[in-house]
């Protein structure tokens, strides 16, 4: 009877926010999220002992937890919420409202209606500390002090006696209060690493690594890597290649492992699952048996490209060569390798947040049987690699998501057949490994290195650091061993991938300048631990002399939830972005409205997002989003639609789609299930493809989904849309100012491979 196992592998990550030489914090990602998720996620596995799971952590993130759990950490940010109220200084109170509201505005402040009313009251003044500043008193702030740390504790933490009182209490905290909930956070953070200890000595998960600070390995052996990815890439001016870093980077990581864990590793999931033969060489060196990646680099080595059905499936043959275990051997170096189903993975991370669980819990069962089923049925053992990150999701759940993961590793102990495993426990047991002989470079974002490597902010960065690391070469010897040490670290550190992610046109967010500073100020300690200046140039932004591209073609399908009330930008990876150049126009007074415009398909939907150069505006005004669809040789489009929304006090009042027929119209009474449109801090929209393909109304999505399928390639082939902001009927700004956003219309395999 063949088997199907199931590896899951959550990723626990936080880049080093710690300035070495300073001591202090940058950001307090790795205490909030050590609060909520790290914990929890491995606790809940005690009731479900069968239930065998994957846990990669990375040694940075493990390093900053002990810190804050020795009280040596210096966070300004818990400086900030544990300083009586009454003593903050304006300074600080404007801090307190920067950055005591970043978290999700329903899930994590809607659950505490004190919150969610501070919250409001900030919204009210354009989410402006300075002008907030004024209308928050002594009690305002003790609220928010307490509340923005309670809102970030583990469900596990939210039963226990003393914080449930506290919650119950809702609002008018005390000293003393604020006082308890600071200290507990230390005491709740000293049970995270243990956890995973036990965890992993009982056997119920196995832990494995990332190169110690979460570098793209192939890049800092070899940054011409990133051509061999994508051929043609822009690279950096200078070669960036040092191999001896990775190595050292694998080997600080597995040592840390033995010493917290008192297990060495082993496997790993490669930061962001960039690989390359190199890596693989060098990992193996260092004792390690497998690696984990994503399916496109899986496809793009075998020369497979893993097309799925109208229902998400892949055909048999294809379905045989990703539900299984690999064994890549070249030369000396072997290596078992898994490789993630991208679909399935991403359904945990972005769709079934929006679901009830009880429904989601029952589709993901449903799904990776359905996907092993062409492998089972041919009497082959079938293993299923879900692989994803193990944190931030869980802001978009209700309750963290533990409703829908108890229902789902409740069925998984109830499902006869079906084995959650960790990966070495299904190498164990597995019969038949399908032989690698090559490996193309890249990791799980498109097969490649683009996002951390050819624009010219990434490129930049790479060349900073290849100027950092070059003064090391030549004048640690003449440093003290302290001295070495300290600027080797910081070199270390700058060699992360995280600090990429943040430059070029792909991701940004609120905390772009800190990341920003940040990095250069580890690259400015390379030089002042070694006794020498930094270069003028680590003094200013690296985004400073570039303005983001004005676009970037749509490079997969994408499948956002439609709520506006926050930036999630996974959702939106692989939409078309056209960006306003604010170059020319602020040197002569223009008023900058609209920042930048999203826009992508999927074979259902057509999605679009605008955000706001700043807060959105305090006036009435329309919305107007002109959509149309065109076909090769045709002198007009074959159809045209505008979207009419309308703004009053910064809440949509309502909207309405011109152009449709009359039937079209009707299908509107369907609801949100069909088409969408809201505004919160950014305007989204959605809107069947079918109503831009001339085709008959779609009585589901699903209906229209396989009439997309049929039409789109065959009659229309591309899309075009232009954002614009009217007020009094005349138009104040618009993206593109000129031209329009064009969307291709077809597969998303053809998208991925750039036809």
């Amino acid at each position: 009877m063949p088997a199907l196992r199931l590896i899951l592998l959550w990723h626990q990550h936080q880049p080093f926010y710690k300035d070495l030489v300073t001591g202090q914090y940058r950001m307090p990602w790795v205490r909030l999220h050590g609060l909520k998720d790290y914990y929890g996620m491995v606790k809940l596995l005690d009731e479900f002992p069968n239930v065998h799971q994957n846990f990669n952590l990375v040694p940075s993130l493990i390093t900053q937890i002990q810190d804050y759990v020795a009280g040596t950490a210096q966070d300004p940010f818990l400086n900030v919420a544990a300083k009586p109220a009454k003593d903050l200084t304006q300074k600080e109170r404007q801090f307190a409202l920067q950055y005591l509201f970043q978290a999700n505005h329903a899930n994590v402040i809607g659950r505490y209606p004190r919150y969610g009313e501070l919250l409001e009251r900030f919204r009210e003044h354009g989410y402006s500390a300075g002008k907030a500043e004024k209308y928050f008193e002594t009690q305002h702030f003790t609220d928010l002090q307490v509340l923005s740390q309670i809102a970030w504790f583990d469900e596990f933490f939210l039963e226990e006696k003393d914080i449930a009182t506290l919650i119950k209490k809702e609002r008018n905290y005390s000293l003393d209060d604020q006082t308890f909930v600071i200290a507990r956070e230390r005491e709740l953070l000293g049970k995270v690493l243990p956890a995973y200890a036990d965890a992993a000595k009982k056997g119920s998960i196995e832990i494995s690594a990332t190169p110690f600070y979460h570098p793209i390995l192939p890049l800092v052996c070899d940054t011409n890597a990133g051509g061999v990815s994508s051929p043609g890439l822009p690279l950096p001016q200078n070669r960036f290649r040092h191999p001896e870093d990775a190595r050292e980077q694998l080997v600080r990581a597995l040592d840390l492992h033995q010493e917290v864990f008192g297990v060495r590793p082993q496997g790993m999931w490669p930061s962001e699952g960039s690989v390359s033969e190199e890596t693989l060489a060098i990992a193996h060196s260092l004792g390690i048996k497998w690696m984990a990646t994503d399916e496109g680099v899986l496809g793009r080595s075998t020369g497979v490209s893993f097309h799925r059905d109208g229902n998400g499936r892949l055909p048999g043959h294809m379905a045989e060569r990703l539900y299984n275990i690999h064994r890549y051997e070249n030369g000396p170096t072997a290596m078992h390798m898994v490789f993630r189903d991208h679909t399935i993975s991403d359904l945990i991370g972005f769709v079934y947040s929006g679901m009830d669980p009880r429904e989601a819990a029952g589709h993901l069962l449903r799904n990776i049987k359905d996907a092993a089923h062409p492998v089972l049925a041919q009497g082959r053992d079938a293993v299923v690699s879900v692989i994803l990150d193990g944190e931030n999701a869980w802001e978009y759940y209700p309750k963290s998501g533990r409703e829908f993961l108890r229902r789902f590793y409740d069925a998984l102990q109830r499902e006869g057949g079906l084995e959650a495993v960790t990966v070495s426990e299904a190498i164990a047991r597995h019969r038949d490994f399908s032989p690698l002989k090559s490996l193309v470079p890249g990791s799980w974002i498109h097969a490649n290195f683009n996002v951390w490597i050819g624009a010219p902010e990434d490129n930049r960065a790479w060349d900073y650091l290849y100027h950092a690391r070059e003064f090391y070469t030549q004048n640690a010897a003449r440093a003290s061993q302290a001295q070495r040490k300290l600027a080797f670290e910081e070199i270390l550190i700058a060699e992360g991938s995280d600090w990429n992610w943040w430059y070029g046109p792909e991701h940004h967010s609120a905390n772009d300048r800190d990341f920003d500073e940040l990095y250069r100020k580890h690259l400015s300690n390379v030089y002042q631990a070694l006794g020498a200046t930094p270069p003028d140039y680590l003094a200013q932004p690296i985004t400073a002399g570039e303005v983001r591209p004005d676009f970037t073609p749509q490079t997969q399908y994408i499948h956002p939830r439609v709520t506006g009330d926050k930036i999630r930008y996974f959702e939106w990876m692989g939409a078309a972005i056209f960006t306003a150049d604010q170059r020319a126009g602020a040197m002569h007074g223009k008023q900058f409205i609209l920042d930048s415009v999203y826009a992508g398909i999927n074979s259902v939907f057509v999605y679009g997002r605008l955000d706001f150069a700043g807060a959105v505006p305090d006036m009435a005004f329309d919305l107007v989003v002109n959509l149309e669809s065109w076909v090769a040789g045709e002198a007009h489009p074959r159809r045209t639609l505008r979207l009419d929304a309308k703004v009053e006090e910064r809440k949509l009042t309502g909207w309405k789609v011109e152009g449709l027929e009359e039937s079209e119209s009707d299908s509107s009474s369907i609801g949100e299930e069909i088409a969408k449109a809201v505004l919160g801090r950014n305007f989204e929209f959605r809107l069947p493809l079918s109503w831009l393909l001339a085709l008959p109304a779609a009585s589901s999505p699903m209906a229209a989904e396989h009439k997309t399928g049929a039409v789109a390639v065959a009659t229309t082939n591309r899309l075009r849309l232009r954002f614009s902001l009217w007020q009094n009927r005349l138009p104040v700004d618009a993206l593109p100012v000129e031209g329009w956003i064009e969307l291709e219309l077809v597969s998303e395999a053809e998208l991925a491979s750039g036809m």
